[in-house]
């Protein structure tokens, strides 16, 4: 511990941290604009300098560790002064220079309000400049269609450059020339790549980097602000949305360092105008082949004709990637009303199974833990597109070195180095046995091992025997230690909703048929009526060619509303308080920050209705009367923002029933494939989106290159 005194006051701080770091510990404000505590240092804005007794000129806080200090003479402790005139003139000085070429944009920037500069000139600024000379003019920078450049507002604290090095793990930014000529820039001024560049809109301190979406559409002060939580992917990334009347204007992150830390994806950040686009706001019934606007009365009573009219048998219910908890358990609740097992949340068709417990289709290493990991397995996965927050949290244990990371599955660029082990289930199988990676973890010591199980090896006909293979190589091969509490078996899920209806047991039931079961009992004319929750991924060509009839309820006339024979507007997650529990089982909650439009109402009320009409009412009225049933179902759901740990009992019969499983991979060579194939159009939200569908195409069409040098 380190010792020294701060404006008159004595401070013990643990070793390392800086003297920015320190100052903050402390309860004093230091100004910056380069530091970032996610960041490396680069002690180029000079603007957190404070005084330190026994030195002849201000020191930069943010450079010097407490450690580095020593006493002057006279004095047992090293001393720092952050208020005395020296500071207060040097902190001046500063300001003066770095406003000497910034132009007057306030008035018509997009960061008005909101700004670094802004915010500090005002508390530490100068009344005046002693420069009259000409400002300089930098070159806008076309970098793509998210990020809006106005260069000459840049004072070339780094911070993005920095970012993209180190967090996004794609170099695509950076400065050239010296002095009054550096600009910040790409390489051969190409669009950028990565899946997480809208994040340096955050870190830039000046309007530098803006939303080039958002660009001119509101001032921060008109917005107002709600916090919830992403359904993009299944990380359950903390966001703020930021609505003006009924409209969505922007998705920024909050901090959350279990989760996503600071930093949020550009498909949740920039997604929001496809919740505007393509809306379902009124009841349609399909009449002589087409879809016609309709009553809630008149598209209730007709889907409770065809429930009564059916036997339970005969009906079936298929929940979406994006359907919330209380949706899913009122849904579930009415089916087994009505005598159907035929219940299923896997759209893709992944061979998870809740009967052996949350430990089978967790994270259970949970999302901080990959800090802990010492050696990383994926099988089946591209976190990159999958989840690509998560993916930096890998990048980021990889760069603190000591870290070996192995793939199983397509050979892509992750962003780190990894070993390339093979494509598909026989190299699964090997890596079962003892194949070099697994060998060399035992030579290494690893203490921490990280299986990632990703979707592309589950949703597979041979997924169930691909997951007892991935659990018997977990036990077999230490990924599981309960001597240090740590349980290494990890499934990655693409899904926001997926975690909870598995939870909530929304699965066939005993003689109940899943989607694929399902989709051919429709072809063969055994099933009168199927249930589309928000289930727009999953092959809906067998009920729209068949006889069943279609009930869609959703946000978007999206793939479901077009087979669907009865659609039901429901709310999109921003216009809803619903749960979703994300791939390490942390169940969190989203808050309604504008209303649906017009007639669309929130999924469980509309489940609600329904059962009313049907004359077997669900024993609730309210959403906390729902909640409360639900908790009583499903505990876990109830425990808001926390991840209990699962156990590994559930894992261990897994692997036991892996002998048996073995026939299902003999002779199969197809290799596994990520579930993402495009990851900007990936959900009814998405497609709905124009910066989506521009990004999509740049993507697939545009000849831009995802390769960063780092492919393993």
């Amino acid at each position: 511990m380190a010792k020294l005194k701060i404006d008159g006051e004595v401070y013990e701080f643990e070793d390392g941290i800086t003297l920015i770091q320190a100052c903050e510990l402390a309860g004093i404000e230091i100004p910056r604009f380069c530091y970032h505590e996610r960041l490396s240092i680069a002690g180029n804005c000079r603007m957190c300098l404070v005084e330190v007794v026994g030195l002849p000129k201000p020191m930069a806080s943010c450079a010097l560790s407490v450690n580095d200090l020593r006493p002057p003479p006279e004095a047992e402790l090293p001393e720092v002064r952050t208020n005395t005139e020296l500071v207060k003139k040097a902190r001046e000085g500063v300001m003066e220079f770095l406003l000497i070429n910034h132009p007057l944009d306030c008035p018509i920037c997009d960061q008005g309000g909101e700004c670094d500069l802004q915010d500090q000139a005002m508390a530490y600024g100068f009344e005046g400049s002693r420069f009259h000379e000409n400002k300089r003019a930098v070159e806008d920078k076309h970098i793509g269609p998210l990020i809006k450049t106005i260069m000459t507002r840049c004072i070339h604290c780094t911070r993005c450059v920095r970012f993209m090095t180190e967090v996004a793990g794609v170099p695509e930014l950076g400065a050239i020339g010296r002095g009054e000529d550096m600009e910040i820039t790409t390489y051969l001024e190409a669009a950028l790549s990565s899946e997480l560049q809208g994040n340096v809109i955050d870190l830039c301190p000046v309007g530098a980097l803006t939303s080039k979406p958002y660009a001119y559409k509101a001032r921060p002060w008109e917005l107002t602000k709600t916090e919830s939580i992403d359904v993009m992917d299944a990380l359950g990334s903390n966001i703020r949305v930021d609505s003006r009347g009924p409209e969505v204007m922007r998705i920024l992150p909050r901090n959350h360092d279990a989760v996503n830390e600071e930093w949020i994806s550009d498909k949740t950040r920039f997604v929001w105008d496809g919740l505007m686009r393509r809306r379902l706001d009124q009841p349609y019934v399909r009449r002589a082949g087409e879809l016609v606007p309709a009553s809630w009365q008149e598209a209730l009573a007709t889907v409770a004709e065809r429930l009564e009219a059916s036997d339970g048998a005969r009906i079936g219910a298929i929940a979406g990637d994006l359907a919330g908890a209380e949706e899913m358990f009122a849904l579930k609740e009415l089916m087994t009303a009505l005598g159907s097992a035929n219940l299923d949340c896997r759209q893709d068709g992944a061979r998870l199974d809740p009967r052996f417990g949350r430990e089978s289709y967790l994270f259970n290493a949970t999302i901080a833990g990959i800090e802990e990991a010492d050696a990383i397995l994926i099988v089946g996965a591209n976190p990159r597109l999958e989840a690509p927050v998560l993916n930096a949290r890998i990048r980021k244990r990889h760069c603190r070195g000591g870290l070996r990371v192995g793939l199983i599955g397509e050979q892509v660029d992750l962003t780190y180095l990894y070993e390339y082990l093979g494509a598909g289930p026989e190299t699964l199988r090997s890596a079962a046995d003892g194949v070099a990676f697994v060998n060399a973890m035992r030579h290494a010591r690893i203490e921490r091992p990280l299986l990632i199980l990703g979707q592309g090896a589950l949703a597979r006909p041979d997924g169930a025997a691909v997951l007892a293979l991935a659990a018997r190589l977990a036990v077999e091969h230490g990924f599981i230690r309960d001597d240090l509490g740590w349980n290494g078996f990890s499934v990655l899920h693409t899904a926001a909703g997926r975690v909870a209806g598995l939870d909530l047991g929304f699965v066939p039931g005993e003689g109940g048929r899943d989607v694929a079961g399902m989709a051919e009992a429709a072809r063969e004319g055994a099933l009168d009526l199927v249930y589309l929750l928000g289930a727009d991924e999953c092959d809906l060509a067998p009920f729209a060619e068949s006889d069943c009839f279609v009930v869609y309820q959703g946000s978007h006339g999206d793939r479901g509303a077009e087979a669907a024979d009865v659609i039901l507007p429901g709310a999109a997650y921003t216009e809803k308080s619903a749960t979703y529990v994300n791939t390490e089982g942390r169940a969190q909650l989203t808050e309604r920050a504008v209303f649906p439009p017009g007639e669309a109402r929130e999924d469980w009320a509309i489940i609600r209705a329904l059962s009313g009409e049907l004359g077997q009412p669900l024993p609730f009225d309210t959403l906390q009367g729902l909640r409360a049933l639900m908790y009583k179902a499903a505990p876990a759901l109830g425990a808001i923002d926390v991840v209990e740990p699962a156990g590994s009992a559930g894992i261990k019969a897994l692997a036991a029933e892996s002998a048996a499983q073995m026939e299902a991979l003999a002779g199969r060579a197809a290799p596994f494939r990520s579930t993402v194939d495009d990851f900007y159009l990936t959900n009814p939200i998405a497609r709905a989106s124009r910066v989506m569908a521009e990004l999509s195409a740049l993507r697939t069409g545009g000849g831009q290159t995802l390769s960063t040098g780092t492919d393993g």
